[in-house]
């Protein structure tokens, strides 16, 4: 008799026992971090908000600059020296800039903050992508180890059934009914075989692995996952980095306001010069210091409407960013909702397939066991063995779909 256990999913986690490593989806999880090029840009973005930040509290402090020329003539004029010279440091601070250096300075320390967000989005995005390469992969390995037990069913019924038609106790027709059934079977582990190598191309590829290494997972979808808890939408909506970085876009934009109006608020500045120079005519080559303390002031007068419309494009931005945090609340919402159902659907359907699957796999057991004593026909048994995989095909499908249903909805509610 034929025997297949109660829980085939047990027997088929030991798939893959001659692999080169032992993987966690944690450990692969912060492998894909290390080696994600989207993280790598995400924290570049960061490092320049930062220096743009740092370049906008400069303009807090007063400038330090210098020029300087040296003359020299053709010819004597006046008995004086053919040579002169002048040096002439400047040190200038901004008194009032109209409020434009202050908006400025808080319009880069949003965007930092930005791009803060920004990264722990894309985080997000590259822990779904993870946790979806890497249950492919355990699905990949379930598909392939139940076709090859499949396979190797198909075989064992056709040793007996040509032994039986070697008797004489069975027809030519149920012969190659086995036979056509065995290569179909064989048929379908070599497309198995290479959705595997495509998954476990796609694993290598994201945790920077050129080479195509083969790999032993040691979590798996048939592994116990907890159903997480329905977040609520204001809880959600706080956690998101997405919704954040959207209410910064909007105070950037605000601050965008200020700094196209103080580019037409009167500016003044205070500055400090100092010359030293030869005198002119330059006779006899002496110098004197001078020096001198100047207090500037700039006003806008008349500039054919521009300011109105520098501003107005300004407003423009406020609105659109806020017309931005609307669509994405919505947008978030529909995300849980649709997140949360497909969640549940697939945990019902997980739970459904594995008690088909124990049903199916009895009447297998039972059909093949009545086949070898003769109280079967082999039709009977092919469509035990058709069910049978078709049942455990779903119930890999139900667990797989389950896992990822899972992890997008971390993804969707920025839950750890």
């Amino acid at each position: 008799m034929l025997k297949l256990p109660l829980s085939l999913f047990a027997l088929l986690l030991s798939v893959a026992s001659f692999a080169q490593s032992t993987l966690s989806l944690e450990a692969y999880r912060d492998s894909v971090y290390m080696n994600s090029i989207e993280l790598l840009d995400a924290s570049i973005e960061i490092d320049r908000a930062s220096a743009r930040e740092r370049l906008a509290q400069i303009d807090f402090l007063p400038s330090l600059s210098a020029s300087g020329s040296f003359t020299t003539d053709f010819r004597h004029s006046g008995g004086a020296d053919l040579w002169s010279f002048t040096l002439q440091p400047r040190i200038e601070q901004v008194l009032y800039a109209g409020g434009g250096v202050r908006a400025s300075h808080r319009r880069a320390t949003v965007q930092r903050q930005t791009a803060v967000e920004d990264e722990r989005m894309v985080r997000l995005d590259v822990r779904y992508a993870a946790d979806r390469a890497y249950y492919t992969l355990s699905a990949m390995q379930l598909y392939r180890a139940a076709t090859a037990e499949y396979v190797s069913i198909i075989r064992s019924l056709y040793r007996i059934v040509a032994e039986r038609f070697s008797e004489g106790y069975v027809a030519k027709g149920d012969l190659l009914q086995v036979e056509t059934r065995l290569s179909e079977a064989e048929y379908s582990l070599l497309e198995i075989d290479n959705n595997y190598s495509v998954a476990l191309h796609r694993f290598n590829n994201l945790r920077g692995k050129l080479q195509s290494l083969e790999v032993t997972l040691s979590n798996s979808i048939v592994d116990s996952i907890p159903l997480p808890r329905r977040v609520s939408i204001n809880e959600m909506l706080a956690r998101r980095p997405d919704m954040r970085s959207a209410e910064l876009a909007i105070a950037s934009a605000e601050q965008g306001v200020k700094v196209a109006t103080a580019q037409y608020n009167p500016r003044l500045t205070a500055a400090v010069s100092g010359a030293w120079q030869t005198h002119a005519p330059n006779v006899g080559g002496s110098t004197y210091v001078d020096g001198a303390v100047v207090l500037g002031l700039s006003v806008p007068i008349f500039h054919w409407g521009e300011r109105r419309a520098s501003v107005a494009i300004a407003v423009d931005d406020v609105r659109r960013a806020e017309n931005g945090v609307v669509q994405l609340r919505r947008d978030a919402a529909q995300q849980e909702a649709d997140g949360w159902s497909a969640m549940q659907s697939s945990y019902s359907q997980m739970r459904s397939s594995l008690h088909n699957l124990e049903i199916a796999s009895e009447n297998l057991s039972i059909s093949t066991y009545s086949y070898r004593e003769g109280q079967a026909t082999v039709l009977d048994v092919l469509q035990a063995q058709i069910s049978w995989i078709q049942l455990y095909t779903n119930a890999i499908t139900a667990r797989f779909n389950y896992a990822v249903a899972v992890s997008e909805y971390y993804r969707v509610t920025a839950l750890n």
